[in-house]
C-alpha cells in the first residue's frame, strides 16, 4: 500500500507540471499576440501618416505656382490687355511647378500686402471676356501678342510645362469683383515693398516680395 501511495503522489506532481506548462504556453501566445497585434496596428499608423504627409507635401510642391519674372504692366503695349496701365497693375511669368496637375484659373487666388492694406481677388475676375476696363486678373500662354490666346476665366486651365503670362491689377480704385479688397497695392501706391501671394486651389502657396524702384512701365519688380 504504501508504494502504490507513494507512486499515485509521483504521478499527481507530474500532471500538475504539465497543466503549468500548458498554461505558461497559452499565456506566451496571449501575448504575442497581442503585442502582434499592436505592432501592426503601429505599423499601418505609421504608414497612413507617411503616406498622408506626402500627398499633403507633393500637393503643396507640386501643385504651385512658380513666378519666374515680374515687371510693372506695359499698358496696352506688346500685346498686352490695355486695361492694365503701368500705374495700376502688374505683369508676371509664371507657370505651373514641376508634377503639377492642370489648375483652372479661377481657383487660383492672389494676396497683395502692402503699407495701405490688403489687396486680393481670384485670376479671372471678373468673370466674362475679362478685356473689359473692369478687369482685375487675367492669365495668357507666354506669347502675349496673340490676344485670342488669352484664357477664359470660366473655362480657362493653366497646363504643367506651359509658359503663361499674368496680369494683377492692384489698384484698390477698380472693382472687378464683390470678393476683391478695396486697397491700393498698385505700383503708384508709394510702397517700395509689396508681398504677394499666389494660392492654386488646393495645391501650393507661392510667396514673393515685389520690389517697386520705379513706376515705369516694363520695370523688373520680381
Amino acid at each position: 500500500m504504501k508504494s502504490n501511495t507513494r507512486n499515485d503522489i509521483q504521478e499527481d506532481k507530474i500532471a500538475a507540471i504539465g497543466i503549468g506548462a500548458m498554461i505558461v504556453f497559452i499565456a506566451l501566445i496571449l501575448v504575442a499576440a497581442v503585442a502582434a497585434a499592436v505592432i501592426i496596428q503601429t505599423a499601418e499608423k505609421l504608414q497612413q501618416n507617411a503616406q498622408t504627409t506626402g500627398d499633403d507635401t507633393a500637393d503643396n510642391m507640386a501643385g504651385k505656382l512658380l513666378v519666374q519674372q515680374g515687371f510693372v504692366a506695359t499698358g496696352g503695349n506688346g500685346g498686352s490687355p490695355t486695361a492694365m496701365t503701368p500705374g495700376e497693375a502688374y505683369m508676371f511669368f509664371v507657370r505651373l511647378a514641376p508634377g503639377s496637375e492642370p489648375a483652372p484659373i479661377n481657383e487660383i487666388t492672389f494676396q497683395f500686402f502692402c503699407d495701405n492694406g490688403v489687396r486680393e481677388g481670384t485670376i479671372g475676375d471678373p468673370p466674362g471676356a475679362g478685356l473689359a476696363s473692369g478687369a482685375v486678373a487675367l492669365m495668357d500662354v507666354v506669347d502675349p501678342t496673340n490676344a485670342a490666346q488669352l484664357l477664359d476665366s470660366t473655362t480657362g486651365i493653366m497646363q504643367p510645362s506651359t509658359g503663361y503670362v499674368m496680369w494683377i491689377d492692384a489698384d484698390g480704385g477698380q472693382v472687378g469683383a464683390a470678393n476683391l479688397g478695396l486697397n491700393d497695392c498698385s505700383p503708384n501706391s508709394g510702397d517700395s515693398k509689396v508681398e504677394m501671394y499666389v494660392h492654386v486651389g488646393n495645391g501650393g502657396t507661392t510667396f514673393a516680395t515685389l520690389d517697386i524702384g520705379t513706376t515705369t512701365s516694363g520695370s523688373l519688380v520680381i
